[in-house]
């Protein structure tokens, strides 16, 4: 092999590296099925990954309810009854957060909560 073509050769091996595609793999969005009822969530207490994107899927009982969070990036989103109700978000940041009920319910709506525990 001359040494144009050892050129060549590598100059072509570098320009493929270079313009080859990389393959990004998104994580799996793990899907959590809760149930709203007067005047909880079942389960009352999820855990998730901190940068794992996750799937709410709820459903009421009774009444409607909802849930909001900024600190988890969860829009305020009702949950009606006899309606599947969906939110996925990606949780940023370890800690415990508490997701109150959004919309009135009833007497115990200021005690409606969802913890949710997000860990590493």
């Amino acid at each position: 092999m001359n040494f144009k073509t050892l050129i060549a050769a590598a100059m072509f091996v570098t320009v493929g590296l270079v313009a080859a595609p990389t393959m990004v793999i998104a994580a799996p969005i793990h899907t959590i099925k809760i149930t709203a009822h007067q005047f909880a969530f079942d389960p009352s207490i999820i855990v998730v990954h901190v940068g794992h994107p996750v799937k709410l899927v709820m459903t009421s009982e009774d009444v409607t309810h909802g849930v909001a969070s900024t600190a988890l990036g969860i829009p305020d989103t009702p949950i009606v009854k006899g309606k599947i109700s969906t939110v996925t978000f990606t949780p940023r940041k370890v800690g415990t957060y508490r997701v109150h009920c959004s919309v009135f319910c009833g007497v115990g709506h200021a005690d409606m909560m969802l913890t949710v525990k997000v860990v590493k």
